[in-house]
């Protein structure tokens, strides 16, 4: 198998975009998973590496990428050393990112004879599940679309009365890292970035017009976001699949650091579920 790690790309917003490529190199066109991280997330969480082989080892082409502004940095693409960006994310800068990830996919010389540009997945973790449910919705590249624990909405997760009157007095508000215990930012103009452009990222829309297949993959015990929410998704488009996994929660059993060398059990069950759905 071919793995190539932390390759840069060239985005819209300064920073750079870091994808990793898992492959057989055998010079055969393979169907492309491209698949986004979630919130203080990143593309070597957990046991995202050993997904990547699996997917691989299905005769996928598999990329996995780093938003420019999750936080991590070229020389450190896990955990978050750039707070500063982290801080200045929104949800236009990962469309963005995902759209210049997609461009580069389609003029990187070297993996030209190894991909199917008319055969492109999405797939998405949490609110990366948000971000390429948004993406599929409107580019005409995409064939497919799989969530893993995918949210509903963005409005709802915003705060309202005085404790939004007082991140717009500040300009900032923190949140705690439980693992690392930092104190990570979010600059107000996240929230007045996403009210200005509220319809644009409506995933409810996003929803009712794919006219690709999705396939929504959750947990019957996710702590973090509900499963009310895969529902929600499954019924604003009756061509939807829904897949729930018994006793699996929001991360499906990984854990930051997972150094098992197996997948826990819920994610091998998803990802079964997603090879199907990719190969139907």
């Amino acid at each position: 198998m071919k793995i190539i790690k932390n390759i840069q790309i060239e985005g819209r917003h300064e920073k750079p975009i870091l994808v990793d490529l898992f492959f057989k190199e055998n010079t055969g066109p393979k169907n492309i998973i491209v698949f986004c991280h979630g919130y203080k997330g990143y593309k070597d969480w957990g046991a995202w590496n050993l997904m990547a082989e699996r997917l691989a080892d299905q005769g996928f082409f598999f990329l996995k990428m780093n938003f420019s502004h999750n936080g991590g940095t070229p020389d450190q693409p896990i955990d978050f050393p750039d707070l500063e960006a982290f801080g200045r994310n929104n949800y236009l800068k990962e469309l963005d990112d995902l759209n210049s990830v997609l461009d580069w996919i389609g003029l990187y010389g070297p993996i030209q004879k190894e991909i199917d540009k008319d055969n492109i997945s999405l797939m998405g973790h949490s609110r990366g599940g948000a971000i390429v449910v948004l993406k599929a919705s409107h580019d005409p590249r995409i064939s497919k679309v799989v969530t893993l624990a995918g949210v509903s909405d963005f409005a709802s997760r915003f705060p309202e009365g005085e404790t939004l009157d007082q991140w717009k007095k500040d300009g900032v508000a923190y949140i705690t890292n439980a693992r690392t215990q930092q104190q990570m930012p979010h600059y107000y103009q996240f929230y007045t970035t996403f009210k200005e452009n509220e319809a644009f990222l409506n995933i409810r829309e996003a929803v009712q017009n794919l006219k690709i297949p999705y396939l929504i993959i959750h947990g019957d015990q996710d702590e973090t976001v509900p499963l009310q929410e895969a529902l929600n998704l499954k019924s604003w488009n009756e061509t939807n699949r829904l897949e729930v996994i018994d006793k699996a929660n929001h991360t499906f059993g990984c854990t930051q650091p997972w150094d098992a060398p197996e997948m826990p059990e819920p994610l091998i069950r998803a990802l079964e579920a997603t090879v199907a759905f990719l190969k139907d």
